[in-house]
């Protein structure tokens, strides 16, 4: 696990973009954490790292967006509304994003549906309104230079 502080929006943004360049076509990454953390501006940074050309906004409300004006297809999923399991599958995503980046707020809700080589990205804020990231590899993001981009 490697964590960083972000004291400002612009810092998780710059932090975001920064990451950016060890993501791979095919990427998961998993945004856990409550509202107002800063997922989808995490995202946003990542889109930016990615040369996403559009503003992201959260797919709180149509659930899924995608973005192709960038080096790789990014797609951009909240699944909090999501009822079940079923309803995320039914999204496919997977097949949306081949090729590409996805990227799924409030991801711990379907993880046990992710493939095992994924990012989880945990958000908290602490009382000076600093985020902290909890980045937690698993399969091959184990051996990324997260450090590094950190």
């Amino acid at each position: 696990m490697i964590e960083v502080r972000c004291q400002t929006e612009d810092d998780t943004r710059a932090f975001a973009s920064r990451l950016a360049s060890v993501l791979r076509p095919g990427d998961t990454l998993v945004l856990a954490g409550g509202l107002g953390v800063g997922k989808t501006l995490f995202t946003g940074g990542l889109a930016t790292g990615l040369g996403v050309e559009e503003t992201v906004v959260s797919p709180s409300f149509v659930l899924v967006r995608r973005y192709d004006s960038g080096f790789l297809p990014f797609v951009h999923v909240d699944v909090y509304r999501l009822g079940s399991l079923n309803e995320f599958d039914d999204l496919d995503v997977f097949e949306m994003s081949e090729g590409g980046v996805l990227v799924i707020e409030w991801g711990d809700a379907v993880e046990s549906a992710l493939p095992t080589n994924h990012l989880r990205v945990e958000f908290s804020v602490e009382e000076d309104e600093a985020r902290v990231l909890r980045l937690i590899p698993s399969g091959d993001w184990v051996g990324r230079d997260l450090a590094g981009v950190a």
